[in-house]
């Protein structure tokens, strides 16, 4: 039985365009630190394809883990977290939980590159918030809340605790606060 954190592969490919545009908008983070580093760009770009019925789960899941690979090619906070955020959108074909990861580390990303402004990452939720459409609202209110399954990115990981941890459970509290009736028109 697959986690209940897979979604359907259906439920996958409308949580990945949201989950890219997550990761894109804070991608000027790692590009201005490593240029040539093409990797989460790609990543992205694979995952905007993959939303769209254009590449396989099988061969995304084969290459999910590329883009997370370039947070090691920079040093700053800001940028580490704006590579794993793509590297969360890539995971998405694997499981729709990959979604709120890439959404978390996007919101990190853009808190941590405007230390002056303590309102950057809350802005950021809000924009995520304001940007999923009511089919991704539904798909991703068919996740358990963070902790409470462990087979998955929403487990005892890295994405549990600390500052992602609190970015997911804000998410979740507010699309929770949706019914699944009223998301879709």
């Amino acid at each position: 039985m697959p986690s209940p954190q897979s979604l359907s592969e259906a439920d996958r490919r409308i949580v990945a365009t949201w989950a890219a545009d997550c990761a894109e908008r804070v991608l000027v983070l790692f590009e201005t630190e490593a240029p040539t580093d093409g990797r989460p760009r790609e990543a992205i770009a694979r995952t905007r394809a993959f939303s769209r019925g254009e590449l396989d789960a099988a061969g995304e899941i084969r290459r999910r883990f590329i883009a997370g690979r370039a947070a090691h090619a920079v040093s700053s906070p800001a940028a580490v977290a704006a590579a794993r955020a793509a590297g969360q959108a890539a995971g998405v074909a694997h499981m729709g939980a990959h979604a709120l990861g890439a959404a978390a580390y996007a919101a990190q990303a853009a808190g941590l590159a405007a230390p002056d402004q303590p309102a950057a990452a809350s802005d950021e939720i809000s924009w995520q918030l304001e940007h999923m459409n009511p089919h991704v609202r539904v798909a991703l209110l068919q996740l358990p809340p963070l902790g409470e399954d462990r087979a998955g990115p929403l487990g005892a990981g890295l994405l549990a605790s600390g500052i992602l941890g609190s970015i997911i459970r804000k998410i979740q509290a507010a699309i929770g606060s949706t019914s699944p009736e009223e998301s879709v028109p």
